[in-house]
């Protein structure tokens, strides 16, 4: 295809959610997250240099459209633009059957694309196929977010819906959410399967889904009593309640 003026601030455009919506096509940069999302999405184009389309692009099995460095960097939404660039076409998610016998994170109101990727990834490493996110969560189509999942947002199912229906349609499930007046986390039961809910940057889960939490837990601090920092990043707080979890069953 020819790449014109027009396909490159199209392509550009997509760094803001209205046109992923309404273009249902979002972008991936750089080699490792291309290589590593390329056999999971449709792709609509896949753009790169002609060393990379050389290199790299001969050994994959879909058209890739060669450009030129400067046309790379104004797609680019990154601040160092790389060599190849995928725009992809966003599929139809659907909440998986069985799912009340699986762990699943829900994310209340996540606002950096950062924390986010992160928390994909973390679900991707202990083999959580289902992150529920409010609708004011960030988009998991950001192009910064999904270049820190570092392609699991091709493994992970993720679905934005209202939370307390969720909850109210699996109502068998508990709902499992870090609190500081929660119980601490390593003597505490934990269930199998239920819900994780992990809140907003600072203002931590909501007051609409913390009154929906049917077991509240505490990371606690070492040692306790102890004077330390006001809190956990979100990332670093999901992955000790996750791994906690997954502990349990090994």
């Amino acid at each position: 295809m020819e790449l014109s003026a027009g396909v490159i601030k199209w392509v550009h455009s997509l760094s803001q959610k209205k046109n992923r919506d309404k273009e249902r096509c979002f972008v991936a940069e750089g080699t490792k997250c291309v290589i590593d999302t390329l056999d999971y999405f449709k792709v609509r184009y896949l753009f790169a240099t002609s060393d990379w389309a050389d290199s790299v692009g001969c050994r994959l099995r879909c058209p890739v459209t060669v450009a030129t460095k400067a046309q790379i960097e104004r797609m680019s939404m990154l601040k160092t633009a790389t060599d190849v660039i995928a725009v992809y076409e966003m599929p139809d998610v659907q909440i998986g059957k069985g799912l009340e016998k699986r762990l699943a994170l829900v994310l209340d109101g996540i606002q950096d694309p950062g924390n986010f990727g992160t928390i994909l990834r973390i679900a991707d490493w202990f083999g959580i196929k289902d992150v529920f996110c409010s609708k004011d969560t960030v988009d998991v189509y950001n192009p910064k977010a999904v270049q820190a999942t570092m392609g699991a947002v091709s493994r992970v199912n993720v679905v934005y819906c209202s939370l307390s229906e969720l909850f109210a349609t699996y109502k068998e499930m508990p709902v499992y959410g870090t609190l500081l007046d929660g119980n601490n986390i390593y003597e505490t039961p934990l269930a199998q399967a239920g819900f994780i809910v992990m809140g907003n940057e600072g203002k931590g889960i909501s007051e609409e889904i913390r009154r929906l939490v049917t077991g509240k837990l505490l990371i606690p601090s070492y040692p306790i009593g102890t004077p330390t920092s006001e809190s956990l990043n979100v990332g670093m707080a999901t992955a000790i309640v996750v791994a906690e979890f997954r502990r349990r069953t090994m």
